[in-house]
């Protein structure tokens, strides 16, 4: 369904209101008394069987009455009532439904059978639905208050998106003391068909909205909603209270993986790759939405503390601390400023301390100085109230000077009565104020990451040093074996064999099914070696006292034969036991590390991350992600443990190979991309040494795929099969493959050779160089969103990029733009006709209809580019320009 469809529902020229009266402390009545004060301009319809007149209005007893569908039908009847309605809203063409009733699945399985009920006869027209068991939606730029909330929201840039009607009321409550405005306000209740992501995605696009704060219990179709928050993220910040973080996820984990993965830190991992600051308290929430309001984001962590009191300015730093930062340190010209205008007693050093004789005229010098440093990204200014000080005199001298700063400004006037009226000056002039100084560093410090998260996002990652192949093919009949041979365990071998298909470096290990095999194995392997007990069984060998390690002969090496099965028998009398594992004793290992896969039941595959062998699961040193992985974000997940410092090198111990390390996260990345059939995976140890890495244990677990890969991912992956290569009559072989996040140092080089003329023609400006953050815009995208090919000419391991064409899909996912650009030294010879027509194909696959893009009149390169593949083009009388148009459905012959 189209996202566009929402528009109707929250720009609306005609309401609907079923159960609407004037029966004072009903729903109804509360809804039409919003509608009509907080100034909904358009045409308002009471429908109410046994009214005449409601609020004024004249009521229909029917929705079957009305001429005209709604654009917004908001139903508050009882739940039984519903679906009927829903039916009348189908056959008078109305577009969008809120249903405020409850009684649907939160009753039990009646509830969740009526709601299903209730989705099929919407789904017969395309009808949206928000709720039902929700509070409403407002939104201030329609005037439209659709909710039977107590209060209407100030206008303001931010949109707020909740599940709990509960704590809708409360953020509005809030937010009218500390006058905090919203663009939106969106109470999403069971989800039944509206979700958070049709929400992001809407609001998103939205330039009135700068920021999106949200309230989430749970989430629906998390493919779409990871999609829409790293679309918006980039752009918007949005934070996350995630509520039920205590829950328990898997609770019987066969793998290590699967003990250390639990639900909520996949929840953490999934927030962070979208770019989300999630936040943890209610608190916290509120704070951030009152900053976010109010005030500017911090461009670094340079923080300036303010204070005329020792004690805060201490806590105000502790609080920094605990975020693993410090105030930022002044630099001289900021020090001799201040020196000019402070007693001689005053700090010297951030926190400044202007002491407890501040008059607000040195309170208002300090800040001025401190705002004008070059080193401060946002200040904090403490005020604790003593005889001499004013805390209302000096925030009403500062509050005009606070307003006027393009930095971050923190306010908290510590203490009760005697400050309040102080923070209510802060709240009018729309400056974020606190009662705490942990408060508003906390909230500096979300802001703060936010922005960490964005920069990270826009980072080019980095190419391996080689070009990296995987043997699919053998990797798929290993795991259809298993799963054929009902092994819900893949063993050793096979799990080591699995893991080789995928480049990943292993200790070869054989069987011994008896004592004799185990000393002639050993002797050709060559002394030491390590046996372990083989059985699918038992997954935690040395539980089992079934590990025996530097084996030096083999007199010993069949002694350890028997003892390791004599233990595994006394540790699971009833275990399949198939004999013991013989591989080469490793030297002792710099790390032992452990990396991982577990299939999560709504994100898909994780990778973990961590530091591994006997003392895994005790220490817990671990980081998780979501796949697909390149060489950055294999580096932030290692960088989120502690032993990620070891493997820089420490004391005796050297430094990691942290190239290879990344190269292997990627590998087993693209496994867990590959195969949906993995459930869990375990590389415990991976022993690295400063002259190799090797993966001396594994475990896989098996089960038959619900979702064929790579539709098991919550975030798209590289489109191989659009890969190709082309034969072009005046270039010769081209490789067209989609573009990749590391092709950002190509698509630069692309641009430099552009002529003035041809940056003209592609982005309607002068555009002198390609700022970062486009850079990664254009290359780091979302396959599900884009298709986006690149032309590039190999030449060794050397590639020269020729051109891009790409389609956009806009908020109506069956129309799409569309933008070519070549580089001037290949105009005419058939490279953009090429990507643009291989590009139309896999739009047409994907179900989109309608194609669109504009020319200048002079890129008659383009116009001839459209008309050949068989656009309609069309001269605007208003702008001058062209505007071409292909109808997929109409494109009947291929395009070469």
């Amino acid at each position: 369904m189209a996202v566009f469809n929402l528009e109707h529902m929250f720009n609306p020229r005609t309401v609907a209101v079923v159960g609407a009266t004037e029966r004072k402390s009903s729903i109804g009545s509360a809804i039409m008394g919003n509608l009509i004060q907080g100034g909904f301009s358009g045409e308002l319809f009471p429908v109410n069987p046994r009214r005449e007149k409601v609020w004024g209005k004249p009521a229909w007893s029917s929705l079957r009455d009305l001429d005209d569908g709604p654009d917004l039908v908001v139903i508050a009847t009882p739940m039984d009532s519903v679906l009927e309605i829903i039916g009348d809203c189908n056959t008078i063409g109305a577009k969008g439904v809120v249903i405020i009733s409850s009684g649907g699945k939160e009753i039990g399985e009646t509830g969740r059978s009526m709601e299903r009920r209730i989705r099929e006869e919407a789904d017969k027209t395309g009808l949206r639905i928000i709720g039902p068991n929700c509070l409403g939606i407002m939104s201030s730029r329609s005037r439209l208050n659709a909710s039977f909330a107590s209060h209407t929201p100030l206008a303001g840039k931010m949109a707020f998106i909740s599940q709990s009607g509960a704590i809708c009321t409360a953020i509005l409550d809030l937010s009218i003391k500390e006058k905090i405005g919203f663009s939106y306000f969106v109470s999403l209740g069971s989800m039944l068909d509206v979700d958070f992501g049709d929400v992001i995605d809407y609001i998103g696009g939205d330039p009135g909205v700068s920021s999106i704060v949200m309230y989430v219990e749970s989430l629906t179709r998390f493919r779409n909603f990871m999609s829409a928050a790293r679309a918006v993220s980039r752009v918007k910040p949005i934070i996350a209270l995630k509520a039920g973080r205590t829950q328990a996820g898997a609770r019987a984990a066969a793998s290590h993986t699967g003990a250390l993965a639990g639900a909520d830190d996949v929840y953490d991992a999934a927030f962070r790759q979208a770019g989300i600051v999630r936040v943890k308290t209610f608190e916290e929430l509120f704070d951030c939405a009152e900053l976010l309001s109010k005030q500017s984001r911090p461009r670094g962590s340079g923080l300036a503390i303010l204070t005329n009191a020792g004690g805060p300015g201490v806590m105000a730093a502790d609080a920094l601390a605990d975020y693993g930062l410090e105030p930022v340190p002044l630099g001289k010209e900021t020090l001799s400023r201040l020196d000019a205008l402070l007693p001689g007693h005053w700090s010297r050093n951030n926190p400044v301390d202007i002491l407890g004789d501040a008059s607000p005229e040195r309170f208002l010098a300090a800040a001025d100085i401190l705002l004008d440093a070059p080193e401060v990204d946002g200040l904090l200014i403490l005020l604790a109230p003593q005889a001499l000080t004013d805390p209302t005199e000096v925030a009403q001298r500062i509050a005009g000077k606070l307003t006027v700063n393009s930095r971050p400004v923190l306010t908290c006037w510590l203490g009760g009565v005697d400050v309040e009226r102080g923070r209510d000056v802060f709240n009018r002039a729309g400056i974020t104020t606190f009662d705490t100084p942990e408060r508003a560093v906390r909230a500096f410090v979300d802001l703060f990451r936010y922005g960490k998260n964005i920069e990270m996002l826009q980072q080019v990652p980095a190419k391996l040093p080689r070009r990296l192949e995987f043997d699919r093919q053998r990797a798929a009949g290993i795991i259809q074996g298993g799963l054929d041979g009902n092994q819900s365990t893949l063993s050793e071998i096979d799990a080591k064999a699995l893991l080789a298909a995928y480049g990943i470096p292993v200790n070869p290990t054989e069987v011994a099914i008896s004592a004799s095999d185990a000393v002639s194995m050993a002797g050709r392997i060559g002394f030491p070696v390590a046996m372990k007990i083989f059985s699918p069984d038992i997954s935690h060998k040395s539980d089992a006292h079934g590990v025996e390690l530097g084996i030096a002969d083999e007199p010993s090496a069949g002694r350890a034969f028997n003892r390791l099965m004599e233990n595994a028998r006394r540790y699971r009398p009833e275990a399949r036991i198939h004999g013991v594992t013989l591989q080469k004793m490793l030297s002792r290992p710099d790390y032992e590390l452990i990396l991982g896969v577990k299939q999560d039941r709504d994100f898909g595959p994780v990778i973990l991350f961590g530091m591994g062998g006997v003392m895994t699961e005790i220490l817990k040193d671990r980081a998780i992600a979501l796949p697909p992985l390149n060489r950055l974000l294999a580096r932030r997940l290692m960088e989120q443990t502690r032993v990620c410092r070891l493997l820089e090198g420490y004391r005796n111990f050297p430094p990691a190979d942290r190239v290879l390390l990344e190269e292997i996260l990627i590998r087993l990345s693209q496994l867990a991309t590959d195969f949906s059939e993995i459930k869990e995976l375990d590389i415990n140890p991976l022993m690295v040494s400063d002259d190799r890495i090797l993966a001396a244990d594994a475990r896989v677990l098996l089960t038959p795929a619900e979702k064929q890969a790579p539709h098991h991912l919550v975030i798209s992956p590289y489109p191989n099969e659009q890969e190709m290569h082309l034969i072009l009559d005046d270039v010769g072989e081209l490789f067209v493959r989609p573009i990749r996040p590391e092709d950002a140092p190509l698509l630069r080089e692309l641009f430099a050779e552009l002529s003035p003329q041809s940056v003209y023609f592609r982005f309607f400006s002068p555009l002198k160089t390609f700022p970062p953050n486009m850079l990664a815009r254009f290359t780091q995208i979302d396959y599900d969103r884009q298709i986006a090919l690149v032309a590039v000419r190999e030449s060794g391991s050397d590639e020269k990029m020729l051109g891009v064409a790409r389609i956009i899909t806009e908020r109506n996912p069956k129309h799409a733009e569309f933008a070519v650009v070549v580089g001037d030294s290949s105009h005419g010879k058939g490279i953009g006709a090429a990507l643009l027509g291989h590009c139309l194909l896999i739009a047409r696959d994907r179900g989109i209809e309608k194609i669109w893009g504009v020319a200048l009149p002079d890129n008659t390169g383009m116009l001839a580019l459209g008309r050949k593949l068989g656009f309609t083009v069309k001269r605007s009388p208003e702008t001058n320009e062209y505007e071409m148009t292909l109808w997929l459905a109409s494109m009947d012959r291929p395009i070469n």
